[in-house]
């Protein structure tokens, strides 16, 4: 396959893409005092249209009127990557067919056919989503690099179906930060994958970009795409939306196939929309959309903007999840994180003032089943790693050995900041999906996660509220959707966002409950490339003096 035809050696596969270099112009602005402007004005224009924060509708409104075609805004977002993407790696690798694609889809437009609201609209997707063509699909890792995937992902069906154009493969965390509890102990590291480097926090760039979506929340949040696809297991959508002030919903697990996606756990893994608003979110799901599972059989909407109505709150009940509010008990253990506590309280204060009730209520201790969500998962991933290499061809990799040998002959560039403490678990447990202490774990898993969210529901609360990054494992266990949305910017410029969660398919509650509470607070802002990088501190793991020792379980989700 010619995709590829530029295989290289390991140190140089990154530096020799396509788009890695920076033009004089991007790079003056880089090191002068006037980055911010720059990157937020006319030098981006498309076609004379500043297509900057302008969300999905207001894009196909100027194409509607010839201020603008899907070329010149992919050319400007390409521009615009090239340009920043040296600063804050949000993407992997562009697609070199996204031009002609754009141009394709112009032709259509002009001929009257318009596939519908994401009708040559420029989208980054996460790098462990299959994309059959020129593009690699790796989880971030050199292990898969150069092999061939069999087919695009059912989702990039669906995207290309409606007439997206796949702009660029998203930066995140390797192998979906499942590989190392390193990732969490480092929250600087989360972001970082061996192909992409470390995705830095746009806002604050010694922030964390949390993980493991990290490249498709700075992507979208710094413009560099109309809105992106990342995927969550447990708190990777929610996440690194909340740290980038953009909006991201993971959905019920069910709603959007899993398929062509390199798995952590197909249990709890799911694709999912992030973006810069709640509209561009909506319009999204309706596209990915692909059902399976235990939502199969149930009626679902076609269109999910039908929800974006900002009188939604009034007369819900909106419940206060009462432990995340006590940063101490769940929080991001970042210092000044707890700050965010207020931003999550003056939202429901908004809430309040649009017509809603809101109450404590209390969905269950999540310490009584980490440990044995992180069980279930060491089984899942063992097993579905293997079922899923098995289907790529043009590589030796085909289990989680494979994967942990290769980790370890290129040591260097695979684990210069973390270790595989969670890869060298996972292979510890095989036994999936019959072992007894495996169906027990999962059965506990899930069990308290829903009783805990559903119990609230069914005493007649309309969706659930917790802070920054706080409850993305009950939501994540349970199977249940959640919205991250964000609710202000703190005094340091760091975001504050929020999550919203509630039960099986109530996506439509939390589009209308989210839209009616981002028109009123208007929590948006661009980034402001604030701070200074910190370098992650080298780990020692190739040096002899890393812990190569008993791994252990970890502690906190961001996957």
């Amino acid at each position: 396959m010619y995709k590829n035809s530029d295989r290289s050696d390991l140190n140089g596969i990154v530096t020799r893409r396509k788009f890695l270099g920076t033009t004089a112009l991007s790079s003056a602005a880089l090191l002068s005092g006037g980055m911010t402007s720059f990157f937020r004005h006319s030098a981006f224009a498309a076609g004379g249209f500043d297509f900057v924060e302008k969300s999905i509708p207001e894009l196909q409104t100027a194409m509607a009127a010839g201020h603008l075609n899907s070329r010149e805004l992919t050319h400007g977002y390409i521009r615009r990557i090239q340009s920043l993407n040296p600063l804050i790696h949000s993407v992997i690798e562009l697609n070199p067919n996204a031009m002609a694609i754009a141009t394709q889809l112009d032709i259509e437009r002009r001929r009257g056919t318009v596939r519908g609201p994401l009708h040559g609209i420029p989208l980054l997707v996460k790098d462990n989503i299959a994309t059959d063509d020129q593009m690699q699909t790796t989880a971030g890792s050199l292990a898969l690099y150069g092999s061939q995937v069999p087919a695009d992902a059912v989702i990039i069906q669906h995207l290309r179906a409606a007439g997206a154009i796949i702009l660029g493969k998203a930066n995140l965390g390797e192998w979906a930060n499942f590989r190392d509890d390193e990732a969490e102990t480092y929250p600087l590291a989360v972001g970082w994958s061996a192909r992409g480097g470390d995705t830095k926090n746009a806002y604050d760039l010694s922030y964390t970009s949390w993980g493991s979506s990290a490249g498709s929340a700075n992507g979208a949040a710094a413009n560099l795409c109309a809105a992106a696809i990342g995927t969550e297991t447990d708190g990777s959508i929610t996440g690194p939306s909340a740290v980038e002030n953009i909006v991201g919903l993971k959905p019920t697990l069910g709603l959007v196939s899993q398929e062509g996606i390199v798995p952590i756990s197909h249990e709890q893994d799911t694709a999912g929309p992030m973006a810069r608003s709640v509209t561009d979110v909506a319009i999204l799901l309706g596209v990915l959309q692909s059902p399976f599972g235990e939502v199969l059989g149930h009626q679902l909407p076609s269109d999910y903007t039908q929800f974006l109505n900002p009188n939604a709150l009034q007369g819900a009940v909106i419940g206060r999840d009462v432990r995340f509010f006590d940063y101490s008990y769940y929080g991001s253990g970042i210092p000044g994180d707890e700050l965010t506590v207020a931003f999550a309280e003056n939202a429901l204060d908004v809430m309040e003032s649009l017509g809603a009730t809101v109450v404590d209520v209390d969905t269950g201790d999540v310490f009584a089943y980490t440990s044995d969500e992180s069980l279930a998962l060491f089984y899942e991933f063992r097993a579905q790693i293997a079922d899923y290499l098995a289907t790529l061809t043009h590589t030796s990799m085909r289990t989680l050995a494979d994967l942990i040998a290769f980790n370890s002959a290129h040591c260097a560039q695979e684990m210069p900041y973390y270790d595989q403490d969670v890869f060298l678990a996972s292979e510890m447990f095989p036994g999936y999906p019959n072992d007894p202490a495996y169906i027990a774990a999962r059965t506990h898993a899930r069990t308290a996660a829903r009783s805990g969210i559903d119990s609230v529901i069914n005493s007649g609360v309309d969706a659930i509220v917790a802070p920054h990054l706080t409850n993305s494992t009950g939501p994540a266990v349970a199977g249940y959707p959640n919205l991250s949305l964000p609710v202000g910017i703190r005094d340091s410029g760091r975001p504050a966002g929020m999550l919203m969660y509630s039960t099986f398919l109530h996506e439509p509650q939390l589009i209308g409950f989210g839209y009616a509470l981002e028109q009123a607070l208007n929590a948006r802002q661009q980034p402001q490339f604030l701070g200074s990088i910190v370098p992650i501190p080298n780990g020692g793991f190739c040096t002899g003096h890393g812990h190569h020792g008993q791994p252990h379980l970890p502690h906190g989700k961001i996957f």
